[in-house]
């Protein structure tokens, strides 16, 4: 990867590496490790691995703080819904993480720069990284700027499409969602869609999925409703 990218991404996230191999590693995906026949544990496995454990601690810890009354089994409903594919893939595109990625030709021409579970997977690499090159603390502020800032409103978005589904439901009105228009070649399509309802557009929204074009133009309509 070239320097001005690595120092692009560290200037994004607010951390300097010291060990910018670190930082390397968690932006391979096995994808590229293999194709480039690097050894097996040249890519961000294992520092997923250590991430994904770091994110537990600290999200179990805000959560177990700001709950003092809740059970265990709320608790960990709450953490579930914190670090799931999908939220992490959602604060993963906030960092534009995605274009960062080493990628193989051939998961890149497909949409892997996109996908959720290669976005989720690397932002863990990247927290494992930062746990290693600056210690825990740095790695709490880490994940509090870049996941846990306005989690619940992440949360939102997650959920999107049934919250929204609920809401027009109690105001007993029609809802669905129409494609609007459909563009770009098949490793690099765009789609935008309208939430219509009772038979009027009401948002619209622009997504690489269409199931990402209707997650959107959903928060969009609940932010509106609620208004």
């Amino acid at each position: 990867m070239k320097q001005e990218k690595l120092l692009e991404f560290q200037k994004k996230i607010g951390y300097e590496f010291k060990n910018t191999d670190l930082l390397i590693t968690a932006l391979t995906h096995s994808s590229y490790s293999n194709e480039n026949r690097l050894k097996k544990y040249m890519c961000n496995e294992r520092l997923e691995f250590l991430g994904d454990a770091v994110l537990e601690l600290v999200s179990s810890e805000q959560i177990y703080k700001e709950n003092p009354t809740k059970p265990e089994g709320d608790m960990t409903r709450i953490r579930a819904s914190w670090v799931c594919e999908p939220t992490l893939a959602l604060c993963a595109r906030d960092i534009n993480l995605g274009e960062y990625v080493m990628l193989g030709r051939g998961e890149d021409l497909t949409g892997g720069r996109e996908r959720d579970s290669i976005l989720s997977d690397t932002l863990e690499a990247t927290i494992g990284a930062v746990y290693l090159d600056g210690g825990f603390e740095k790695a709490r502020d880490y994940i509090d700027r870049h996941i846990l800032k306005d989690i619940e409103k992440k949360k939102l978005f997650y959920d999107s499409k049934t919250i929204l589904q609920e809401i027009v439901q109690g105001k007993h009105l029609d809802m669905g969602y129409e494609l609007i228009n459909e563009e770009g070649p098949d490793h690099n399509k765009s789609f935008t869609v309208a939430v219509t309802i009772n038979g009027e557009r009401f948002t619209t929204a622009t997504g690489r999925t269409k199931k990402k074009a209707e997650q959107s133009a959903a928060y969009q309509a609940i932010l509106k409703l609620h208004k």
